[in-house]
């Protein structure tokens, strides 16, 4: 389903990612680990276009994200054909950029009532059903000041949901969370895995990625260093850096 190629990203003279290849199959869940700075979210933003790519590209499905070919050369789309892809691609963020001023309710159901021609109704059904699918049902006239940090990346996920994304991008979705409510937001994720949603996860946890990662891939400074599945890679990691990441982690 996605098909990075030769993806390079540079921000000024830093170049973040450095050649990255990687490849995720349908229904498979891949969890990138490594240290801050090894361009792990950079990655992810360049899966649906956040950030452009220096060199190389992104295809989803066959598609290239973000660009057309013509000839020899790529030609980048309008924001309206960009935006039209993203909707394949659901993505939780850190911080979970919730609405302030809507609803838990209103938070799920605004993007496809914006980017889907669906009727209000068919669109307020499908949220209350994905607010009582990660456990939110009695949470849906709650502004986000109102929610823990855990019922906001919840209300997140629904909203990731709601547009019935292909691919499902999580961005460290439990980093911001006191460490008491990540086990609820790690659940949600885990009932989606089961249910063969394509996802690619950056995260720090490591228990998690042993339970659920079809798939663990290893970054560090700008490259994919390992890759595997996640007792080879957690447990018997061939490469040094990977070893003494792992040493400090486990």
């Amino acid at each position: 389903m996605v098909d990075l190629r030769g993806v390079h990203k540079r921000f000024g003279t830093l170049e973040v990612l450095k050649g990255v290849d990687l490849r995720v199959d349908t229904g498979e869940v891949v969890v990138v680990l490594g240290p801050s700075g090894s361009g792990k979210s950079t990655l992810l933003r360049t899966i649906n276009h956040l950030e452009k790519v220096d060199q190389g590209y992104v295809s989803i499905d066959g598609d290239l994200l973000g660009y057309r070919r013509a000839g020899n050369r790529l030609h980048e789309l309008k924001e309206r054909e960009i935006l039209k892809q993203r909707t394949h691609i659901g993505f939780v963020f850190q911080n979970f950029n919730l609405f302030p001023h809507l609803t838990a309710l209103e938070n799920v159901a605004e993007a496809p009532l914006s980017a889907q021609r669906r009727t209000k109704a068919e669109v307020r059904t499908a949220a209350v059903r994905l607010l009582a699918r990660v456990g939110l049902s009695d949470k849906e006239d709650a502004y986000p000041r109102q929610l823990s940090g855990g019922q906001q990346q919840r209300v997140a996920i629904a909203r990731a949901l709601a547009l019935h994304p292909k691919l499902l991008l999580f961005d460290e979705p439990t980093s911001a969370l006191d460490p008491e409510l990540v086990g609820e937001v790690l659940d949600v994720i885990k009932d989606l895995a089961r249910t063969g949603t394509t996802m690619i996860v950056v995260t720090h946890e490591i228990g998690f990625a042993r339970e659920v990662a079809d798939r663990v891939v290893f970054m560090d400074g700008g490259v994919i260093v390992e890759q595997g599945p996640p007792g080879d890679l957690l447990d018997r990691p061939t490469h040094p850096r990977t070893r003494a990441f792992l040493s400090k982690v486990l």
